[in-house]
């Protein structure tokens, strides 16, 4: 058997197929570009277009690819081989080798280059796949008793598809399996790939991929026959090292010592190692997927790497460490990967400040989770009840990340009982939600509803009017129009679309929005005269409208250096969106912009806009563009050869959005607001050119107009305060209360043109007290827009808070999620919301929800 460390054995591996004549890609970011998954979990992923014959330049591939998956969570430390984060060697064919081929190299690649022993390896095929069969007997001269045949659960692809789906590309697999020997295990004479006790590791699987499912035990025979291999790279590490588990391998050792000594571990029983173990993977998962750009948060990727961040720490926390130390230990995995992934090393200190900020959160969360729980014990107590039950189990769980076995302990001190079984059933209904995220959707490949092979060549750069064929119209709710070339700009890049017209001898459309699909561009938007139809055309575009789309985009490039230049190289653009001369930008950073900080990059962009810098463009190869310090938008695909939008030496970013030849062209420039819209990422909106110069008007304005009233008087108009209270107290009661799980809500919202935030305050609290006098068992939420800024009052009836209900602890669970900022008691909280988006009340009510329980 081959000795070789970890890099040694992806190396070995890669280059064994690239002389088979498979192009080696490099491995894809774990972001997927690919809605139906939320993590890129296995090798395949960035080839879908190959399997679907969209791309047909490459027939043979193979890659090393960083997955991560969640459906095995709680598996990760208690078996050897569970991972959240690992990497998969594999191999790949479009329509060009099958079974025979696969089979060999699968062979030729353990036995010649690996030098494992023939005797040590045993092979699954699916049970109706003679032919497979016959190729590891008869071909490879495998003895049949060490062939298996099992059935669709364990050898089809995905899972059980044939019966349960999902429909589209699927087929029979073959597994190979190193033997640990006979003293390892369950030690019966009848032990094979089938049996679970270990002794039997699977280090390969073949899929092949020949059927198209259509329905319910329906395949049909795919036009072009795949092939998709994955090995899984520590599991392999683990057999040619000849170690028993896959943390004791060279890359994982060196950080399970170290989170020994921060955790200041010497005992290592096997709970304790098995602790270790999972600290140590969901460490390593969230290095990596912070370095991808990926952010802890309450919403899809970003909950899932809070989720992995915070079961590590509570682990820790069983363990006796009660401080932060994850960012210290993300240290030795960059220090254990940066060879193979020296883009860790870059992205080091941000990766540290992004965990260190959510161990902060986690551990603040995990101390009112204790109170919660000795709130409930009390409650329990009172009415002479012994049990927890399995939903509050469950919210701590979720919401408080309390593990089970620390509730247990705290159930035990305080002589109570739980509903562990009631638990477990909704951690697997959670776990199978969680399964069917990181798998595909439904319909695997599906399209969409537009089935479009044509190409359009974008002229857009060049041209704003171009002479072109209409080659498809679809008529429907909306008119599309597909062209053979076109000088609009589809939505992409965060930049809104181009508008305009296209012409024919025929008539006339008005084009409204234009998007891609596949590689065609669609126009969408209505008939303005005449019809329609395929044939000769002219496409103009909007002028107007594309300048100020590129004068905001260009401005975002220069807040963006600007940014980088006033707080550091982690900011890193996180999302935007390009309208009009006004933007939106979202980017990575840990604090409120102070005062100074904002006039700082203010003033930075306005002198470059002053400077007239030449904005260059110019098409680069993927690789040369990052070695030249090009910024790349994490969540954008970027092709072979990409366009580098450039200005002077402070801006080089990968874009293809439209732009303007010259900053001066910006004219101004102007921060209208800043806000934190997750945990460590910031939005800035603003505006560009005029829009900027009546951004600064009104606030200069406003700010008059303040001075004045200041003078006039310090004290609240009493007699206003009563007039508006009873205004708009008889307007809310005049509404009949939203019941949400037996408790009345009542919201209001008012834009006050002149007044002052300490008189709306004064308004607010009357108004609340008076409305809890008239209603019962009553969530009140006021809020008022007062010199540009939501002010919130959220209050409760004596009645509900003798229930149970705690308006400090609803804005202490749900504030990050609504953007709220405030403190106050049970019976109230004031504050403010750093950004009340049109969806704040539906939000806001779905808290509720979630949080009211009498």
């Amino acid at each position: 058997m081959l000795e070789a460390k970890t890099d040694q054995l992806r190396k070995i591996y890669l280059d064994f197929f690239k002389a088979k004549a498979h192009k080696v890609f490099p491995s894809d970011s774990l972001v997927p570009d690919d809605p139906s998954v939320l993590f890129t979990s296995a090798g395949m992923n960035q080839f879908k277009p190959y399997f679907l014959g969209e791309k047909k330049e490459v027939a043979r591939a193979t890659s090393c690819q960083k997955c991560l998956r969640t459906g095995d969570l709680e598996n990760v430390g208690k078996t050897p081989y569970h991972h959240t984060f690992f990497e998969m060697l594999g191999n790949f064919s479009f329509g060009d080798y099958f079974k025979k081929e696969t089979i060999e190299f699968a062979w030729e690649f353990l036995t010649q280059e690996l030098k494992l022993s023939e005797k040590d390896l045993w092979v699954s095929v699916y049970r109706k796949d003679c032919e497979a069969y016959q190729i590891w007997e008869k071909d490879i001269g495998l003895d049949k008793n060490k062939i298996v045949k099992l059935g669709e659960k364990s050898n089809f692809w995905p899972a059980n598809a044939p019966l349960e789906g999902p429909n589209g590309p699927c087929g029979p697999c073959s597994e190979i399996f190193f033997d640990r020997g006979k003293d390892i295990g369950c030690r019966k004479r009848s032990c094979n790939p089938d049996c679970s006790c270990g002794r039997f590791v699977e280090v390969w699987n073949l899929v092949f991929t020949q059927f198209n499912r259509i329905g319910k035990n329906e395949l049909e025979p795919l036009p072009q026959n795949n092939i998709d291999t994955g090995m899984g790279l520590e599991r392999m590490a683990c057999v040619l090292q000849g170690k028993n588990s896959n943390f004791e391998i060279d890359i994982l050792a060196p950080i399970v010592k170290a989170a020994g000594k921060l955790i200041n571990i010497d005992n290592q029983d096997q709970r304790t190692m098995s602790l270790i173990c999972a600290i140590v993977d969901h460490v390593r998962a969230a290095t990596f997927a912070i370095a991808d750009g990926v952010y802890p948060s309450n919403e899809d990727r970003g909950y899932v790497i809070r989720k992995i961040i915070r079961k590590a720490l509570w682990s820790a926390n069983l363990l006796g460490k009660k401080e932060a130390f994850l960012y210290n230990l993300s240290t030795s995995v960059i220090e254990a990967m940066k060879d193979a992934y020296p883009e860790l090393i870059a992205k080091s200190d941000t990766i540290a400040k992004v965990i260190r900020a959510e161990e902060g959160k986690f551990l603040s969360t995990l101390e009112e989770g204790k109170r919660q729980f000795f709130s409930i014990s009390e409650r329990l107590k009172a009415k002479d009840k012994n049990t927890v039950a399995a939903e509050d189990l469950f919210r701590f769980y979720d919401t408080y990340g309390l593990p089970l076995e620390l509730t247990k302990e705290m159930a035990k001190a305080s002589d109570l009982k739980i509903d562990e079984n009631g638990f477990n059933l909704l951690l697997e209904q959670q776990q199978e939600r969680s399964r069917k995220k990181s798998m595909f959707d439904e319909n695997i490949f599906k399209k969409g509803e537009l089935n479009l092979t044509e190409e359009t060549e974008f002229l857009g750069y060049q041209f704003t009017e171009a002479s072109v064929t209409i080659e498809r119209v679809f008529s429907g709710e909306e008119t599309l129009v597909v062209l053979d070339k076109t000088p609009f700009y589809p939505e992409a890049g965060g930049q809104l679309s181009d508008k305009g017209i296209i012409k024919s001898s025929q008539g006339e459309f008005q084009v409204e929005g234009v998007f891609k699909v596949n590689q065609a561009t669609v126009h969408k938007g209505k008939v303005t005269k005449g019809k329609i139809e395929e044939g000769a055309a002219l496409a103009i575009v909007d002028v107007k409208r594309r300048k100020a789309l590129a004068r905001a985009h260009t401005a975002t490039h220069l807040l963006q250096a600007a940014l980088r230049q006033v707080l550091g190289d982690h900011v890193v653009q996180q999302g935007s969106l390009v309208d009009e001369d006004n933007f939106r930008f979202d980017f990575t950073h840990f604090n409120r912009l102070t005062d100074e900080q904002r006039k700082k990059i203010g003033d930075l962009v306005r002198k470059f806009i002053k400077a007239g810098d030449k904005v260059e463009k110019k098409e680069l190869k993927l690789q040369q563009a990052k070695k030249e310090g090009a910024l790349a938008f994490f969540k954008d695909k970027y092709q072979d050869r990409v366009r580098v939008v450039s200005v002077s030496d402070y801006s080089k970013e990968l874009c293809g959005g439209t732009h303007i030849d010259n900053t001066a062209e910006i004219e101004d420039f102007e921060i209208e607001s800043e806000s934190s819209i997750s945990s460590g990422i910031r939005r800035i909106k603003a505006s560009v050119a005029k829009k900027a110069q009546a951004v600064r008007e009104i606030r200069r304005s406003r700010e008059e107009e303040l001075k004045e009233r200041s003078k006039e008087s310090k004290k609240p108009d009493k007699t206003k305060i009563s007039q508006v209270v009873n205004q708009e107290k008889e307007k809310l009661l005049s509404k009949a209360p939203e019941a949400i799980k037996g408790v009345n809500f009542l919201y209001l919202f008012t834009e006050v043109s002149s007044s002052s935030i300490k008189e709306e305050k004064e308004i607010m609290l009357k108004l609340s007290d008076s409305l809890k006098q008239k209603i019962k068992l009553a969530v009140i939420f006021l809020v008022r827009k007062v010199e540009g800024k939501d002010i919130f009052i959220c209050s409760a009836g004596d009645d509900l808070v003798n229930k149970g209900f705690s308006c400090r602890k609803l804005i202490f669970e749900f504030g990050e999620k609504l953007s709220l900022r405030g403190g106050g008691s049970d019976k109230i909280v004031q504050g403010s919301i750093d950004n009340r988006g049109d969806g704040f009340l539906k939000q806001l009510k779905e808290a509720l929800n979630q949080f009211i329980k009498l």
